[in-house]
């Protein structure tokens, strides 16, 4: 088993690519793997703060003003500036609606793990997805506030009481657990926590896609355009995110900012919305999955450059 996971660890990036494509080509897999995506997000936050630990994520959080303004901007002043504009404009429908939760989410689990295949220091990702996955429930409760389609007062309280209620038994789990074992999870161990995180990642995507392999033959034009606003969005904020990243922070911290700044968890909403708000989200979101795990392979030389001097 151990050797499995190693693998696992060491060709992460392909298994995600793996996860994309059978998500596409076996759309009754991805139906099946669709059912336990909540429980498989929260399994993987569950990984994410086990290999963390309480002493490394209070380590890690020493810059804690440079990570609470790249959220503030990156999850409040963005998604609210958005929505108040589609508001204004009149623009209603499944898109801003996924635009808007794109924008209002925080960083997926996973960006550290992204930014150690792009070559980069993964410090300033993990204070961010850190930060910006504790302070989440604040921050949206503005964005669902401007945004109607979001639901009602009441919804807003509750859903962002079950995003609470997640990332907390999730977070509380894995510390305490770790806090019982006898001692600090070894290299092997800590490959083993990354090959399980790579595998729970490819069966959540292959559950994303269960709206993209029948709209490749059912809505074509639909999937191509979401796919396009996708890739935009998730490759724009990226760009976007480590230049600004580099002229406000630093150069060694910009592939980390542009990294969480185009990777958000959109996923997570599934776990705290209702069927009939999501649902209609469920072409946009499957198409936001493959830039986000092609980041490494398209953006790897842009951070490389990026993060050098002159």
């Amino acid at each position: 088993m151990r050797q499995i996971l190693d693998a696992a660890a060491r060709h992460g990036r392909l298994l995600l690519i793996v996860g994309l494509a059978a998500g596409i080509a076996a759309p009754d897999l991805a139906l099946a793997a669709k059912r336990w995506i909540p429980e498989l997000i929260a399994a993987m936050l569950f990984l994410a703060a086990l290999r963390i630990g309480p002493k490394q994520a209070l380590g890690a959080a020493r810059d804690l003003g440079r990570s609470v303004g790249g959220v503030l901007v990156g999850q409040l002043a963005l998604p609210v500036g958005f929505a108040a504009l589609c508001l204004a404009m009149g623009w209603t429908g499944p898109l801003p609606t996924a635009l808007t939760l794109m924008l209002a989410a925080c960083s997926i689990s996973g960006s550290p793990s992204l930014t150690i295949m792009t070559g980069h220091d993964p410090a300033p990702a993990l204070r961010l997805l850190i930060v910006g996955t504790a302070l989440l429930p604040l921050t949206v409760l503005p964005v669902f506030l401007v945004s109607p389609a979001l639901g009602s007062g009441t919804e807003i309280v509750g859903a962002a009481g079950r995003l609470l209620a997640v990332i907390l038994a999730a977070v509380a789990g894995a510390f305490i657990f770790r806090a019982l074992l006898p001692r600090e999870p070894s290299p092997s161990a800590i490959r083993s926590l990354d090959g399980m995180a790579a595998i729970l990642m490819a069966v959540v995507v292959i559950g994303l896609m269960s709206a993209v392999g029948p709209a490749i033959y059912g809505d074509p034009r639909g999937l191509a355009f979401n796919l396009a606003v996708a890739f935009a969005a998730n490759f724009g904020l990226q760009l976007l995110g480590a230049r600004l990243a580099r002229r406000f922070v630093g150069k060694d911290a910009a592939p980390a900012f542009g990294i969480v700044a185009g990777n958000r968890n959109i996923a997570l909403f599934l776990t705290a919305l209702p069927p009939a708000t999501t649902d209609p989200l469920l072409l946009f979101i499957g198409c936001y999955q493959i830039p986000m795990y092609l980041t490494p392979l398209l953006l790897g030389r842009y951070y490389a450059r990026v993060s050098r001097d002159g």
